[in-house]
């Protein structure tokens, strides 16, 4: 069976060249049949086409020279475009009006003073015509400049957001590996050596897939738990039983779309201001479920919260919550929220909310 490939649309002026002929063929062929089927409507011979014919070949070589000229103007200050503009358009209007009087007095002999009204009609109806032509060529090249640099403008944006996103992003791998290795170094002091091969492996899992993720992809909910999961085991090894997360995901938002490593800073401020310095340790409880279009995301703990010594709102927490938002906003605009909750006796929450989007995003090329 034979594949049919997709037709894909061209804009019309994505090749310029392509466009300015297409427009100089169709735009003096029309005045040709215009100015033919006029002088026909009024009473004229056939042999009226052959000036007229002439005419039209002359305003279409000319029109060609100015082209050539308006290309080197149109990189002028505006006041040497506009006036050289005119200067052209007068001589280029009055070379087409003395062919056009000359072919036709040559056709049909007048006298002196007819010529001389001949030309100046001729010059009065070509001037006007390449004059449009002119205005014409420079609106389509001002709408194309508007245009480039729209498009311009819109890839730089991204290129802006990509960035800010990936600076964000890479603001949590030296955070969280300086804690890590810390905690391998005293394993390795206290001579654990099973311990920190363990602990190593787990970091190596992790960082393996870091790395292999960009840093302004989105990955499923169901990747950044498995992720969390591995950040988790690694920490486990550090506080054992005091640790005890808790995973709740509704299957309807496992495939939602959010920016990777998003949660791991909320869980290790769960375990920094729950887990430590508790001696029975804390529950950190991470659920996901459907809100009409939306998906909320909540990370909890039964830590102390603000009653305790948490100072998570303060400027001192680093990375985490404030890197959070800004990757949100980054992520999503306005399609998004996300709010602290400390309950008086004890506890700490924060809940996100953001689209329920399960498609890949586009990305632009760089």
């Amino acid at each position: 069976m034979s594949t049919v490939l997709p037709i894909r649309a061209q804009p019309f002026f994505e090749d310029k060249n392509r466009a300015f002929w297409m427009l100089q063929g169709l735009g003096w062929s029309g005045a040709f049949l215009l100015r033919g089927l006029s002088g026909i409507a009024n009473g004229q011979p056939l042999s009226f086409l052959v000036p007229v014919l002439i005419s039209t070949v002359a305003g279409y070589s000319i029109t060609l020279l100015m082209a050539v000229g308006y290309r080197f103007l149109l990189a002028q200050k505006p006041i040497v475009t506009w006036t050289t503009s005119i200067v052209v358009a007068i001589i280029a209007g009055g070379t087409s009006a003395f062919i056009d009087a000359w072919v036709f007095t040559t056709l049909n002999p007048v006298g002196e003073g007819a010529s001389l009204k001949l030309f100046l009609g001729a010059f009065y109806l070509n001037f006007t015509l390449l004059g449009a032509w002119s205005a014409l060529y420079y609106a389509i090249n001002f709408y194309l400049t508007v245009e480039e640099q729209a498009d311009q403008l819109l890839h730089l944006e991204s290129q802006a957001s990509a960035a800010q996103l990936a600076m964000l992003r890479y603001q949590l791998n030296p955070h969280f590996l300086f804690n890590t290795l810390n905690s391998i170094s005293t394993l390795v002091l206290l001579k654990q050596t099973e311990r920190a091969n363990a602990m190593l492996s787990r970091l190596s899992a992790f960082l393996r897939y870091t790395l292999i993720n960009e840093p302004t992809a989105q990955v499923t909910l169901e990747q950044e738990v498995e992720t969390l999961k591995l950040y988790l085991e690694i920490e486990k090894m550090r506080f054992e039983d005091r640790l005890r997360p808790i995973f709740d995901i509704h299957p309807a938002v496992a495939a939602a779309r959010l920016p990777s490593l998003l949660l791991q800073p909320l869980v290790e401020n769960a375990i920094k201001y729950a887990v430590t310095p508790l001696e029975e340790g804390a529950d950190i409880v991470v659920t996901a479920q459907p809100v009409g279009e939306n998906v909320r995301i909540v990370v909890s703990d039964t830590g102390p919260g603000l009653n305790g010594a948490d100072h998570r709102m303060t400027k001192g927490t680093g990375v985490g919550l404030a890197n959070i938002r800004d990757r949100l906003v980054q992520a999503f605009g306005e399609r998004q929220s996300m709010e602290t909750r400390s309950p008086p006796e004890g506890g700490y929450s924060v809940i996100i909310e953001m689209p329920l989007i399960t498609a890949e995003p586009s990305r632009v090329a760089a």
